[in-house]
């Protein structure tokens, strides 16, 4: 599941998105430079091949690691786009276009944020959308909405099969995993729908949307939780899915926050903030840039490893045992770094070295402590099985159980 936001001012617009997925499957960064390509060129996408197009623009996007396309990403030309699943009571095709494809194509191919739909609407009616969406479920299958962006506007872009609809943005707007457009509402899925607590969670994005001056403030709505407390809510079915800041643990439905993006996009230039890891409560964001590519070490896979997806991980997984003690140090710790990040021009590569320190520290802190897992017994066992296939050793074998706080 996923949240996407935006806030039209007569300066631009502001841009946010979480991309929700399985827990294991790590999601990365990846740029891609201007291209041209030959008339008989085809690009493979997830799973099928289509013809390429003469020119693609640079991009940047965030992609989990086993597909071709991305759940956010932006091009040179400032356009900026968030993909979500909708559910919907007509059957999805088993080979077609993802979501996450078109959404890369149109980035690629579109200097604008109306040819970025007119490219979606086309190839999803010539190719078809459709093919296995989700990591630890392939069948899992869905058609996709878009809020697409450049310095001009936004607007938002739901298909259902061969039908779709488009809205231009006036003010705030969100999407979370609904058919939103009134001529869409009749083809909703009640039941998935329902599940996936998107009316709860667009509630809360388009509040904070509406209220945003800046792409800092729009941070606050991804790691929003929704609860008086601050700290995730738990619901037996589907987890601690009815907030942006998305919390796996549900035993029908289940998903992760596993990658964060807010843009400030206006006719002077972009500037592009994302974590680069999951859950955006535990992370810091961070400057970059579509045309500066960055060595960011190993693109994570779906087992723990030397990336900084995984790395942060070791951290997130244990925070979140006990997060009345680990957010707030977590917000004390970054709140200064971020808040540099945003307000002056560091470079790129001096943020993530930064971040990277402080999580060092982080995790250095926590080797001593890790405390009592406060969570409830099947999101205890919803983590332990994920964290088994993951490679990562059990936490009450690595860490100390210490009373105190960090």
């Amino acid at each position: 599941m996923c949240d996407t936001m935006v806030r039209v001012t007569s300066r631009g617009v502001l841009f946010a998105k979480s991309s929700d997925r399985d827990p294991n499957e790590g999601q990365g960064l990846e740029w891609h430079p201007r291209r041209h390509h030959a008339s008989t060129d085809r690009v493979r996408c997830t799973w099928i091949d289509i013809p390429q197009a003469l020119r693609t623009w640079a991009v940047l996007i965030s992609r989990p690691f086993w597909g071709w396309g991305a759940e956010m990403g932006a091009n040179e030309h400032g356009v900026v786009i968030g993909n979500e699943a909708v559910f919907s009571t007509r059957p999805v095709p088993r080979v077609g276009l993802t979501g996450m494809d078109l959404l890369r194509l149109a980035l690629e191919r579109a200097k604008t944020a109306p040819e970025a739909v007119d490219v979606i609407r086309e190839l999803a009616a010539r190719h078809g959308q459709g093919g296995g969406c989700g990591h630890e479920d392939r069948s899992f299958r869905y058609f996709s909405s878009f809020l697409v962006a450049d310095p001009n506007g936004a607007w938002v872009l739901e298909t259902v099969g061969a039908e779709s609809a488009t809205e231009r943005v006036s003010g705030a707007r969100s999407i979370s995993n609904l058919l939103t457009i009134p001529s869409l509402h009749r083809l909703r899925d009640p039941v998935r729908t329902r599940f996936a607590a998107g009316e709860e969670r667009r509630a809360i994005t388009e509040r904070f949307a509406g209220a945003a001056r800046s792409a800092r403030d729009l941070t606050y709505a991804l790691r929003e939780h929704g609860t008086a407390d601050r700290v995730p809510r738990y619901r037996l079915h589907n987890g601690a899915m009815t907030a942006p800041c998305m919390h796996a643990g549900g035993l029908v439905a289940s998903s992760q926050s596993t990658a964060s993006w807010v843009a400030e996009i206006g006719p002077s230039g972009a500037r592009h903030f994302v974590t680069g890891t999951a859950a955006p409560c535990t992370s810091i964001f961070k400057p970059v840039e579509v045309d500066r590519a960055l060595a960011l070490g190993p693109f994570p896979q779906d087992r723990a490893d030397g990336s900084l997806f995984w790395k942060h991980e070791r951290f997130h997984r244990v925070a979140m045992r006990d997060p009345r003690v680990w957010l707030p140090f977590v917000e004390r710790e970054r709140t200064l770094l971020e808040r540099s990040f945003f307000e002056s021009a560091v470079a790129p590569e001096e943020a993530f070295t930064r971040s990277e320190a402080l999580l060092d520290r982080w995790l250095g802190i926590q080797n001593g402590f890790a405390g009592d897992d406060m969570r409830p017994a099947w999101v205890r066992r919803y983590w332990e099985t994920r964290d088994r296939a993951a490679g990562l050793v059990p936490w009450n074998q690595h860490f100390l159980k210490t009373s105190g706080r960090p």
